[in-house]
């Protein structure tokens, strides 16, 4: 874990720093992946079972998970499990019911009604990773809010492994969260189907859910024949630590995220230099005990960073320049900063709030902007599964005395043929 020292009012350093997490060149996955979604646009369900059965190794009968199989792999999920799937879905489902917008209209004048129409994106595919671990609180994060939106159709996809099942507490997960149909595919295949169909899979309207390079690179090529959530890229944390902070507790933190991948990011930022040495010392001794000891030891070795600031204030000026995934605040009394933070994307408040209750039971979505872009994206939520429409009503005495504004307007647009729908409607006017 590297330690940089930061002089107040040269934060902005922390960005070339930050560099260090460098961008592989894409343009050999995408190409990788364009060539997958052009085979499953001409070859459909047989390019699927080609394309599984080369990259997952799996030789699947059918791509849909039937009921048969449902009801197997349900009961295969330990019972006290489904108390805690219930537990997290109405925690989630609580919280995202305070998203939902509704339709609204006033009346400006007696003459003008403005307003905005608020529907359901009709149909959803739900993207949930397999390959180094299972992930049921993903399903949970992504079907909840879709279903509080309204939508009518959530198909969800999954990796299956070799033997062509699919991890039971993803199934007991979607079947929670009400999941409409469930598919045993992953990668760029997986986006192709939804977005492009095939015989077995519907397409959809928008994707959702976190996945590999290739996931996300399919996402991002495949946007505009639908919509998707954001491109997510590795897991991130950052921890402003005061100097009285609880040593251990920072240390599991920073490891919390340094498990999920090689990529993952681990920031500290604290304005003691001793803690920060003896965060460093802890997290290498708990780190030593991970059963994922390879990929945290890897993470904290790339990506690990104890960022050492003059005072608070350029604490917060190097985090919100960071705008990261995860934010703790384990600093006495973090509610008197909520207004220094400009760029997070969920923010977690005191020794008691650690990272992973927001992964899996307090309510808010898990599912956060990466890699900085928190600094112009948002948490997923009820709102990404909605769309708005916008009402406008004018009598003919409104438009009347608009309409020389609007013809003036278009002619100095040189659209003449706007200007004329207006006159159209005065046309007997003027005789």
């Amino acid at each position: 874990m590297k330690v940089i020292k930061v002089q107040k009012g040269y934060e902005e350093k922390v960005l070339k720093e930050l560099k260090n997490r460098k961008e592989e060149d894409l343009s050999t996955v995408d190409t990788v992946v364009r060539d997958i979604i052009l085979k499953v646009i001409k070859g459909g369900d047989e390019a699927l079972f080609d394309i599984t059965r080369e990259l997952d190794g799996a030789d699947l009968n059918d791509l849909k998970v039937t009921e048969p199989e449902v009801e197997q792999a349900l009961q295969e999920v330990d019972k006290d499990f489904f108390c805690v799937l219930k537990k997290a879905s109405d925690n989630i489902r609580s919280y995202h019911e305070k998203q939902y917008e509704k339709s609204w209209k006033y009346e400006k004048s007696k003459d003008i009604v403005l307003g905005q129409l608020i529907n359901p994106i009709e149909s959803v595919g739900v993207y949930v990773p397999g390959g180094k671990a299972a992930y049921p609180s993903t399903v949970l994060m992504n079907v909840i809010p879709a279903k509080i939106a309204g939508v009518n159709r959530i198909a969800m996809t999954t990796p299956a492994g070799k033997d062509g099942k699919i991890n039971p507490a993803i199934i007991a997960a979607a079947k929670t969260a009400g999941v409409d149909e469930i598919y045993k595919l992953g990668g760029a295949q997986a986006v192709a189907a939804f977005a492009y169909g095939s015989k077995t899979i519907r397409p959809v309207k928008k994707i959702v859910g976190p996945g590999n390079i290739y996931v996300a690179r399919a996402k991002k090529i495949v946007y505009g024949t639908v919509d998707i959530d954001m491109i997510a890229g590795p897991s991130e944390i950052c921890i402003i630590a005061g100097k009285n902070a609880d040593i251990a507790c920072v240390a599991a933190d920073l490891l919390s995220q340094a498990e999920h991948d090689e990529m993952a990011a681990s920031i500290l930022i604290t304005t003691c230099e001793e803690l920060a040495e003896k965060v460093i010392q802890e997290a290498a001794s708990q780190m030593s005990m991970l059963p994922r000891l390879h990929i945290a030891q890897k993470s904290m070795e790339q990506n690990g960073i104890a960022f050492i600031t003059e005072d608070m204030d350029s604490a917060f000026t190097v985090s919100n320049l960071i705008a990261p995934e995860h934010l703790e605040l384990m600093i006495e009394d973090p509610f008197q900063y909520l207004n220094h933070i400009r760029n997070a994307g969920a923010v977690f408040l005191g020794k008691y709030s650690p990272e992973p209750l927001g992964d899996y039971m307090a309510g808010p979505n898990h599912t956060l902007p990466t890699g900085g872009t928190a600094s112009f994206a948002s948490p997923l939520g009820v709102y990404d599964f909605l769309k708005r429409s916008s009402l406008i009503y004018y009598s003919k005495k409104a438009l009347s005395a608009e309409k020389d504004y609007i013809i003036d307007f278009a002619e100095k647009e040189g659209l003449t043929a706007h200007g004329n729908a207006i006159r159209a409607r005065f046309k007997e006017d003027n005789m």
